[in-house]
């Protein structure tokens, strides 16, 4: 069965001042190209949104399952475990933030195909976004307070981890601020 997938777009975008998930990346948005990316190798496209997220759902016009974060000031891992809950049981899942809109196609399918506990994919040595959780890991993810850090149980698994070397460097470009958009789009 295919993952499904699971893009959070529920930050406050602070630093960029406006929201992230609107940007443009030629004709499209970052959430935008992401679900289309998604949507053609993951068997469901799950958007947890948060701040401005009637704004943001205004903005993409898709069809996927819209899922909003009641808490959203909690932050990223908060918004995880919101798309999470939405899961059917026995699912695995990618999981990436909107603030990695540049990963290619290829790596996203890679990723789908391959199973295991934890799969995450790796540009000359550095572990990037998105990654593949299995139903335990997203069972021991939910279990978590919502003041833990999703990164601990991550790391707990990296052990069995597979690692995908991948040369996509969109798997470690992280989008957060308006210099790192124009150093990006330049």
């Amino acid at each position: 069965m295919k993952p499904a997938a699971i893009l959070l777009a529920g930050g406050a975008s602070t630093r960029m001042g406006r929201p992230k998930a609107l940007l443009p990346i030629g004709e499209q948005t970052f959430l935008g190209r992401l679900i289309g990316i998604y949507s053609g190798h993951c068997e469901m496209v799950i958007v947890v949104l948060g701040h401005q997220a009637d704004v943001i759902r205004a903005g993409v016009v898709a069809d996927v399952m819209w899922v909003r974060n009641p808490e959203p000031e909690r932050g990223q891992f908060s918004s995880l475990q919101t798309g999470l809950r939405t899961l059917p049981a026995g699912i695995d899942c990618l999981f990436q933030p909107i603030d990695y809109p540049a990963v290619s196609a290829s790596t996203v399918e890679l990723l789908a195909a391959t199973s295991g506990e934890l799969v995450i994919p790796r540009y000359q040595g550095e572990r990037g976004h998105p990654v593949r959780l299995s139903p335990l890991i997203i069972t021991e993810l939910l279990a978590l307070a919502p003041t833990a850090q999703a990164r601990d149980v991550i790391r707990s698994h990296y052990p069995g981890a597979t690692f995908l070397d991948v040369p996509d460097a969109g798997v470690v470009t992280d989008i957060d601020t308006p210099e790192d958009f124009a150093r990006w789009i330049s």
